[in-house]
């Protein structure tokens, strides 16, 4: 048998260290992230225990690049979803009610990644992080900043802040008010985006759709 090609090889990997990204937001969405152990996401993913650390340090590296992961796919979704939009506008609504989204849907995995980047690691720099960083930076740029290295960061700090205020214990701010003083701040009509109450019901063959896509990265035909 003659050996596997280095592009072979390089695909192998690259789905190898996809499944436990996936199986991180998992077992963190149902368990918490002290009860998730890096055996439990080996396992869960289908690999060895020795391949968790050959790709990331540690658990929160892991757990944070797995959530960056999800972040960068949920915002693509959101952008490229039919009708297909180039209008900067609107696709900076559609950006803002993607993040805020999922402080209010994934609540315990977004708390859980807020908490650790005040850890002392920070922004792990990772290609999910990067990635999630060029989509926002090209959203700001179609909606018109001059200046993308000073508003990118400004709206990251904004979005951040957003779903903090979202996530707080006890003292939740409502998602409909931080994005109403969102798109206030950026000259935006309510109706853009997916305001709240107008959010379509995924059928299962969506939900299973997007279920592939998330875990995958390959999009139905």
């Amino acid at each position: 048998m003659s050996p596997r090609s280095a592009s072979v090889n390089e695909e192998l990997r690259r789905r190898s260290r996809e499944r436990l990204l996936q199986a991180a937001v998992e077992l963190v969405d149902e368990h918490g992230f002290e009860a998730t152990t890096l055996a439990d996401i080996a396992d869960r993913a289908g690999s060895a225990r020795g391949l968790v650390s050959y790709y990331f340090p540690g658990k929160r590296q892991l757990v944070q690049s797995a959530v960056h992961r999800l972040m960068h796919r949920t915002l693509e979704e959101a952008l490229e979803r039919e009708p297909h939009t180039d209008d900067g506008r609107e696709r900076l609504a559609r950006a803002i009610d993607a993040i805020l989204g999922l402080a209010r849907d994934r609540p315990v995995l977004m708390r859980q990644h807020m908490a650790g980047l005040l850890q002392a690691e920070g922004f792990v720099q990772c290609p999910e992080q990067r990635r999630l960083s060029e989509l926002l930076g090209d959203t700001v740029a179609r909606y018109g900043s001059q200046d993308v290295t000073a508003d990118y960061p400004l709206l990251r700090a904004l979005l951040m802040g957003a779903v903090y205020a979202a996530l707080v214990p006890g003292v939740p701010m409502p998602v409909p008010a931080l994005r109403a003083e969102l798109f206030q701040r950026y000259g935006l009509d309510w109706e853009l985006g997916v305001p709240p109450g107008s959010e379509p019901e995924a059928g299962a063959g969506r939900t299973q759709d997007l279920s592939r896509f998330f875990a995958t990265g390959e999009r139905a035909e």
